[in-house]
């Protein structure tokens, strides 16, 4: 029976990872801080899980739903390259590689883009903080020599389920303050912008860009990447349907059944972001992706429409 290997197991989308596998028959090994088979701390054994694995899936590193502080953009960026070098070492080890390993990445990789779609032929990345967090991430990815093991960066969109970033969105939607997230200016140090953590005004009215894709996809998607070897390197992990912010809370709106949700300005958001330890980037930045590598393979969506995306996430 072949194996597979998940770093980052218990994670949201590990989490529907491990219960997919499982549910067909597939030996599972898994590993994490805590609450898993394996420890990161355990070289020898995930030396040992990954040699004779038909498949490794990295999914580990700190959430960057968090307030940038010098502690967490080290940590942000500790737990992805220790993690990924680890699963990169156990790979080289290998009397038998396995065949295809896949790699958390984000769609965040490229730059503010309200001009036309990010691909990844014409994509150009962009600059900052969560940038440079994912260039290394997929640097650390490739920078082993495994011949006989092709590597995928998941270029992940926002991903919509019964748990992660929808959660709190729904719950703000329900009190009537899921409204149009409006950019705008906002004061912002000299450190900030040192560290590359400032977001700098862009779109204007909610017109930023949603990238988004549902869980259930991910997880097709990678199974879609077993069975087409001329799949390697960056891909984008998102619908063909990407829609701006005012657009996307309306249709959160209308899938809890509230009926208004007044606009929020950016010093609102900024006070809010506060408030529950998070940044502003992470809903004013316009992620504007397109899966190009996945359409040309011919790969089929499970849930391209978002309204229908969304009732299948809060039915979940």
């Amino acid at each position: 029976m072949t194996h597979v290997v998940i770093g980052g197991s218990t994670g949201f989308i590990g989490r529907h990872l491990q219960q997919k596998y499982r549910a067909e028959g597939r030996d599972v090994v898994t590993i994490s801080r805590s609450g898993a088979d394996l420890s990161w701390s355990d070289q020898s054994g995930i030396d040992a899980a990954v040699d004779g694995a038909a498949l490794v899936v990295g999914l580990a590193g700190k959430s960057v739903s968090c307030r940038y502080t010098p502690d967490n953009r080290s940590e942000i960026f500790r737990s992805r390259l220790e993690t990924t070098a680890a699963l990169s070492t156990a790979i080289s080890r290998a009397s038998a590689p396995p065949a295809l390993w896949v790699n958390s990445s984000t769609a965040t990789i490229y730059r503010h883009a309200e001009d036309r779609a990010m691909t990844e032929s014409t994509g150009e990345l962009g600059t900052g903080f969560s940038v440079e967090v994912a260039k290394v991430w997929e640097r650390a990815l490739m920078a082993d020599a495994l011949p006989a093991t092709r590597r995928v960066a998941l270029r992940t969109a926002i991903v919509l389920g019964d748990d992660g970033v929808l959660g709190p969105l729904q719950r703000l939607a329900r009190i009537g303050l899921g409204g149009t997230q409006l950019d705008g200016w906002w004061p912002v140090s000299a450190s900030r912008r040192a560290a590359g953590t400032a977001h700098l005004p862009g779109a204007r009215g909610g017109r930023q860009r949603f990238s988004w894709i549902h869980v259930d996809d991910v997880l097709g998607i990678i199974d879609f990447l077993e069975g087409h070897p001329e799949l390697d390197g960056p891909v984008n992990a998102c619908t063909t349907h990407p829609v701006d912010n005012r657009t996307f809370m309306a249709a959160v709106r209308r899938a809890v059944g509230a009926r208004m949700g007044p606009p929020m300005p950016r010093w609102m958001l900024e006070l809010g972001a506060m408030g529950i330890r998070t940044e502003t980037e992470l809903i004013l930045k316009s992620r504007w992706v397109l899966p190009e590598k996945l359409v040309a393979a011919g790969y089929r969506f499970r849930h391209p429409d978002l309204d229908e995306a969304l009732r299948a996430s809060l039915t979940a």
